[in-house]
């Protein structure tokens, strides 16, 4: 694949979601915020005013880096034909005699506590483009770290 933001189906609705959210109803909310504190007075010494502008700011970021990836990143799909790890991939690996499974999904919707490692990180890349049985080795802070790839489907 040629370098870019990479996505998932599931990953995209996700961040499709959060950005519908944030355009309307965080947008409202805050909105209103700003307009219960203007109605209070003075601005210059008003803590709800400037907590609610910060808000607002932060939001717009938010809102302008989610346009940005739904814009610029690629969808992928597992090509349930393939027998290689890609992202889409669910992967059953073995380690130090734990089995452990993660899913490779782009950099934008990684949650290691959901077992969803980024194609960009030292274990998803090192997967990457591998076989069922094919072991690779990762380096880690605490050394490296032999992975035997059990098995691969789609999630």
């Amino acid at each position: 694949m040629e370098n870019g933001k990479y996505l998932t189906k599931e990953g995209l609705n996700k961040i499709k979601e959060e950005l519908s959210r944030r355009k309307k109803d965080d947008r409202q909310a805050i909105a209103r915020a700003i307009k219960e504190a203007k109605e209070q007075g003075d601005l210059s010494e008003n803590a709800e005013y400037s907590e609610a502008k910060s808000r607002e700011n932060e939001n717009e970021k938010r809102i302008a880096e989610l346009e940005s990836i739904v814009k610029n990143s690629t969808v992928v799909r597992k090509n349930t034909q393939s027998n290689k790890v890609e992202i889409g991939s669910a992967v059953k690996v073995k380690a130090m005699n734990v089995v452990r499974s993660f899913f490779i999904v782009g950099s934008d919707e990684a949650d290691p506590a959901l077992n969803k490692i980024s194609n960009e990180s030292p274990i998803g890349s090192a997967l990457l483009g591998k076989t069922c049985n094919d072991s690779v080795s990762v380096k880690v802070p605490g050394g490296t770290v032999k992975y035997k790839i059990l098995e691969i489907g789609n999630k």
